[in-house]
């Protein structure tokens, strides 16, 4: 292998790209959540969740309007900046790129079918990744559950 690795330029690129994107799918473990209501009623709901369990919300950003602004279509998208310094602090002292997935983040789209979704990446899958984060870590129970429960509430389970 190693000796046509070394005489194909093609075979060792085609493996480096193999073996990084193997690594990001592994890590990239989305929670999908199916929810009843418009896209910007879902996102209301978890904006105040978010508020009433005492996160603070940093930004709520719309897609479809931003494509629109440009003359572009997308179906309707919202994702929802959101954090507790509590619970992000001490992942950023483990590892300060924890900064790179914090503060958490849901995207709330509807699909062509005109379902509704809230996904979100996996805290503990993101964030274990980083050295010095460890998948027994408190504030990753803790995001995992804050997440779940979030995300049903503004589903309307």
């Amino acid at each position: 292998m190693m000796l046509l690795v070394k005489r194909c330029p093609l075979v060792m690129s085609a493996l480096m790209f193999s073996l990084l994107f193997a690594g990001a799918e592994a890590r990239a473990e989305r929670i999908n959540v199916e929810a009843s209501g418009s896209v910007a009623e879902v996102t209301d709901a978890l904006e105040a969740a978010v508020t009433a369990a005492g996160a603070t919300v940093f930004a709520r950003v719309d897609h479809s309007a931003g494509a629109a602004g440009i003359g572009s279509e997308l179906p309707p998208a919202e994702l929802l900046i959101f954090g507790n310094p509590k619970l992000g602090t001490p992942a950023m002292q483990d590892n300060l790129l924890a900064g790179l997935y914090l503060p958490l983040k849901v995207l709330v789209y509807q699909e062509a079918d005109g379902r509704v979704f809230l996904v979100y990446d996996d805290p503990v899958a993101t964030l274990t990744e980083l050295d010095g984060v460890t998948d027994d870590a408190v504030y990753l129970a803790r995001m995992r559950g804050a997440l779940a429960a979030l995300t049903g509430k503004a589903a309307g389970r």
